[in-house]
């Protein structure tokens, strides 16, 4: 690499970082291009991003934003998932770690909130945004669907109890 080209991997990192709701740091322990490809099909699908950088050139990128606690994690064979999303990124590499076993999750970071392993994880099996999206509309439209059932309700024994005394006197 040479020094433009360093220079346009530190300022690329630099914009996933200052972008990011989370950043995952994982180890490759000899991932197959096969599995790395599966790897970033799962990551894309979920709209966030994995990248192989270079430990020296990510810790330039990281110094000044938010997620400066993660300069320890970058050591041997590292890669960088990022969404904006804080718990998809750690879903989709958490789902693909339990595949195999040449992947490790070294640690993470939700802004200035660092995180182990194992806070990764906890990270993973909360809900993503979307799900919390859809709880939280079905939540705000449950009262309004019972208020509009309540409202028609009257309306509709009224109507049977007409009908009934309607086929009453025809009979």
């Amino acid at each position: 690499m040479d020094r433009s080209q360093k220079a346009d991997s530190v300022a690329y990192l630099n914009g996933v970082f200052s972008e990011a709701g989370a950043v995952i740091v994982t180890r490759n322990l000899g991932l197959t291009v096969a599995q790395t490809t599966v790897l970033r099909n799962k990551i894309r699908e979920v709209g966030a991003t994995y990248k192989v950088a270079k430990n020296s050139l990510a810790k330039l990128a990281v110094a000044g934003t938010d997620y400066e606690g993660l300069g320890d994690f970058f050591t041997g064979p590292t890669a960088i998932a990022a969404s904006v999303d804080p718990v998809a990124a750690a879903k989709a590499i958490v789902e693909f770690a339990k595949t195999t076993d040449k992947i490790e999750i070294v640690g993470g970071s939700m802004g200035t909130q660092v995180l182990n392993a194992d806070g990764v994880k906890a990270l993973a099996s909360m809900p993503s945004l979307d799900e919390l999206r859809g709880t939280l509309i079905g939540l705000i439209q449950a009262p309004a669907t019972k208020l509009a059932q309540l409202a028609t309700a009257p309306a509709a024994k009224l109507a049977r109890v007409f009908s009934a005394y309607a086929e009453k006197e025809a009979a």
